[in-house]
């Protein structure tokens, strides 16, 4: 590895980290799906926002300028989609059965399923390309050399950081916590999710 990227890479992983870290309805998910299933499913929650706000960054970073007006110009019909699955996602927890009883019924929520909707729930929100198009820029222009790969491999380690370290810090609550503890946050969590869809159908009929 060229040691003039290594400057390049660790400022590309804190912006993951910095994107990532807010807790937001993803944040919520993992928390939700880790405490209800184990961290396996949701350490692949969080994983499946990593890989999207490495393609994000890809996209920002190699400048696809055809492709960033086409998912800018469709982010209404993003974004409603994003608010209608955040609404099933809701609906979902808040009807779900104990963790035990769903894993006997259907073995629980499977690591790719969950990676997999997380990863088009973040996609869903095309206006993060903006932030990495303008981020990016300013780094590489403060590169002698810029590597777009090394750019994106920092944005996925530095989100992949903290969905470990969440994941790991909830694992613990969970041996601590009753069922009927869990029922609770799952039903609060449910009510969360719906105001997050709410919000984003509020922000929508405005824009």
């Amino acid at each position: 590895m060229d040691t003039s990227l290594v400057p390049l890479f660790l400022k590309s992983m804190l912006i993951g980290l910095s994107i990532a870290a807010p807790v937001g309805p993803i944040g919520l998910l993992c928390i939700q799906r880790t405490l209800d299933y184990g961290p396996r499913v949701g350490l692949a929650t969080g994983l499946g926002a990593a890989a999207a706000d490495a393609m994000y960054g890809a996209i920002g970073a190699l400048g696809v300028t055809a492709l960033i007006t086409l998912l800018t110009d469709a982010r209404s019909v993003l974004a409603l989609g994003g608010a209608v699955f955040l609404l099933w996602l809701a609906w979902s927890a808040w009807n779900a059965a104990e963790p035990q009883h769903a894993a006997a019924a259907k073995g629980g929520v499977k690591g790719w399923h969950a990676f997999g909707g997380t990863f088009l729930l973040t996609m869903s929100n095309p206006m993060t390309i903006l932030s990495f198009v303008a981020v990016f820029s300013s780094l590489a222009g403060g590169m002698a050399t810029a590597s777009p790969l090394w750019m994106i491999a920092g944005v996925f380690f530095g989100s992949a950081l903290w969905w470990f370290v969440l994941v790991g810090m909830v694992g613990r609550l969970r041996e601590r916590l009753r069922a009927a503890h869990l029922r609770w946050i799952r039903r609060g969590s449910a009510v969360l999710l719906a105001g997050f869809a709410g919000y984003q159908l509020l922000t929508l009929s405005g824009s």
